[in-house]
């Protein structure tokens, strides 16, 4: 990004714009897909999401003018979506008894591709200067090279993957096929109509919002308030988005297991549980005064919120299994929203702390107001930090209101013992 500001001379402005677009058209994006994917398949929108979406990713490196910028920072937030159709896939394709652990490695393996890339870019970035090409310019070859590598995952995608284990959905229909996710289909509005969406569209805000949002602020707070060099803040936050390979795939496995001992209602009391660790830690951190404390309870955080993410994907296939799809979509976009508003609650008190800080120590000299800008900063998102963990602990206790009735936990009891064994798939050839 600062490579980008400086070739684009983006001012301050259209640099948090251009994170909120993203942001934005992810949202929109992942109503969107849901749907779709429940209407033409997994594999279909995946394929056509990686291949279009990589257009703007291309384009982004080919810019010339800030409003081109924007306006690529836009699409390229719609193939964000792709987490709801990875959730879908994964639903159609595991047993119930499993889903809930499928569904967060698939997603954990998703934020630990963030993560990666925040390491990837730059180092495509290096490569590319090492054969001449300018530094200024060396951004632009990076954003080519990422979305051409998605253009062909795009392809990987429709020739090495299919819908379900009987087969895709449209060659199931070609030859009079039908499976449960397609009979009876419901609607779109039935799905928005029900209350338990909304409730882990809430949950989801949560917990997935809340971690883009504490780890995209963590390195200016770990600098200011605990005068760590910005490498050190920068590798302590990357390693935290790296427990992704494994802490989210926690999350839906104790959310299987309590499925398992409890029926879904272990589901949604482990996922209320987690959600007051991860509010509770978060709360505690932004106490400590310690780095070494700190690291500690930002460990537990990490940990907690990621499993958190786990286990609300390991209740969303439970709500309406004829609309898998529009559930995820919808509760998806959920954590996006949460990271949105998470990030204005930061930004604004950041914003009142600093200004008042300046105003105070005006005529003091350049390398005092700073301190105290960064003194106030830090005041300010600690206090910001502990308003979100009490909401998410909230959060918890508002989710215990999501019910099944004694038919879902029925059937669900039923799907858990069916012996993998006795499930033999169709296959069908085009």
């Amino acid at each position: 990004m600062p490579d980008v500001v400086r070739d684009l001379g983006l001012t301050p402005d259209q640099k948090w714009n251009s994170i909120i677009l993203a942001v934005s058209g992810t949202v929109f994006a992942r109503l969107l897909i849901g749907k779709l994917c429940d209407k033409y398949g997994p594999r279909l929108c995946y394929t056509w999401l990686l291949m279009l979406g990589a257009i703007p990713v291309i384009l982004c490196g080919l810019v010339q003018t800030p409003t081109q910028f924007l306006t690529c920072r836009l699409f390229i937030g719609f193939i964000g979506a792709s987490f709801v159709i990875t959730q879908v896939h994964t639903s159609l394709m595991f047993a119930p008894n499993i889903v809930g652990t499928a569904n967060a490695t698939s997603a954990g393996w998703g934020n630990l591709g963030g993560g990666a890339n925040r390491l990837g870019m730059p180092i495509i970035a290096a490569a590319v200067i090492g054969f001449g090409v300018a530094e200024g310019e060396a951004w632009r070859y990076s954003m080519v090279i990422a979305g051409v590598v998605c253009f062909l995952m795009g392809i990987v995608y429709y020739f090495f993957t299919q819908d379900t284990p009987q087969g895709n959905f449209k060659d199931l229909k070609a030859f009079g096929i039908t499976i449960e996710k397609k009979k009876d289909q419901v609607g779109f509005g039935t799905v928005l109509k029900d209350y338990r969406t909304w409730i882990l569209f809430v949950v989801y805000a949560a917990c997935f919002g809340i971690e883009l949002t504490v780890y995209g602020t963590m390195d200016d707070y770990l600098q200011n308030t605990f005068q760590l060099e910005r490498a050190t803040a920068g590798n302590i936050v990357l390693s935290f988005a790296l427990m992704n390979i494994f802490a989210r795939t926690l999350g839906g496995f104790f959310g299987d297991k309590f499925g398992k001992l409890k029926g879904l209602r272990g589901r949604v009391l482990f996922l209320a549980g987690i959600l007051t660790v991860q509010g509770a830690m978060l709360m505690t951190f932004s106490t400590t005064t310690s780095i070494y404390v700190g690291i500690c309870f930002l460990i537990l955080f990490s940990l907690s919120v990621q499993m958190a993410e786990g286990a609300t994907f390991s209740v969303v296939p439970f709500i309406n299994k004829k609309a898998i799809g529009s559930v995820s979509g919808i509760v998806g976009a959920g954590g996006n929203v949460g990271a949105f508003l998470a990030a204005m609650l930061l930004k604004s008190q950041s914003a009142v702390a600093e200004q008042a800080a300046i105003l105070a120590n005006e005529g003091l000299g350049q390398e005092t107001i700073k301190a105290a800008q960064s003194a106030a900063s830090a005041t300010a998102v600690s206090s910001g930090y502990f308003i979100i963990g009490a909401i998410v602990v909230v959060t918890a206790v508002v989710s215990l209101s999501i019910r099944f009735s004694s038919e879902d936990e029925a059937i669900a009891k039923t799907d858990t013992n069916v012996n993998p064994e006795d499930l033999v798939p169709i296959k069908v050839k085009s």
